[in-house]
Parts: C-alpha cells; sequence; structure tokens
C-alpha cells in the first residue's frame, strides 16, 4: 500500500461477477451481472445498470484464481455515474476464511504484477 493511500485494505481492478439483491425479507429483488471496480478484504466497488438500495443485502458470485466464491455483503454506498449505471460499495459480511485467504493471493498476485507494470513502463 502506498503512503498516500489511507485505506486499511489495499483495492484492485478486478473482473465481472453475478449478484442477487435481497430485501429485509430476504426476497429476490433483482439480480444481474455487474463490473469489479475494485476489490478489498472488506468489501467491493461494483458497477451496475441497476440501483441497489442502501438496506438491502447482496449476494455475488465472483471467481478469483479459478475459484468460485459465494459471497455476502451490504450495500454501504450508492452513486449514480449517470448513462444508467450505479457504483454500489458493497461491505462483506461473514467472509469465510478460505475466501479471504483467495482473495488475499489475488490482491498480492494483482499488487506484484502491476508493480512488474510500473518498472517495464520506466
Amino acid at each position: 500500500m502506498t503512503s498516500d493511500n489511507k485505506r486499511k485494505h489495499e483495492r484492485i481492478d478486478t473482473l465481472n461477477l453475478s449478484y442477487i439483491c435481497l430485501d429485509e425479507d430476504e426476497n429476490i429483488v433483482k439480480q444481474g451481472m455487474g463490473r469489479t471496480l475494485n476489490l478489498s478484504l472488506a468489501g467491493i466497488l461494483l458497477e451496475t445498470h441497476f440501483r441497489i438500495e442502501s438496506d438491502h443485502r447482496v449476494q455475488l458470485t465472483i471467481s478469483l484464481e479459478e475459484e468460485l466464491m459465494d459471497l455476502k455483503g451490504k450495500a454501504v454506498h450508492v452513486k449514480s455515474c449517470g448513462g444508467g449505471k450505479y457504483q454500489i460499495g458493497i461491505e462483506f459480511i461473514d467472509l469465510d476464511k478460505k475466501s479471504a485467504d483467495i482473495m488475499q493471493k489475488f490482491i498480492e498476485s494483482n499488487d506484484i504484477a502491476e508493480s512488474s507494470k510500473v518498472l517495464k513502463d520506466k
């Protein structure tokens, strides 16, 4: 993590994923595909074509390191980006150790790859 990054967890760019949005009674409100803008052990920033309300829970399915992970989270902030797109900040809930280990490995390997790319570009 760079000295100007004051976040608790490193964030990296990642992949597409599928999501299911649930209301407070666990009823499916909407589902779709989204694009992850960044990922950390604490949560994910997701770009969707639908607004996800901040009181809704989200079930995510994402593939990292050839592992398919089912994750649970809650929307903590929502930003309209125009053009029918939204950025949804999702905080993970009950992240299991296996998923956390896979994410940590993915983050570290991408951090190394990004550092190598910067060195090559110089």
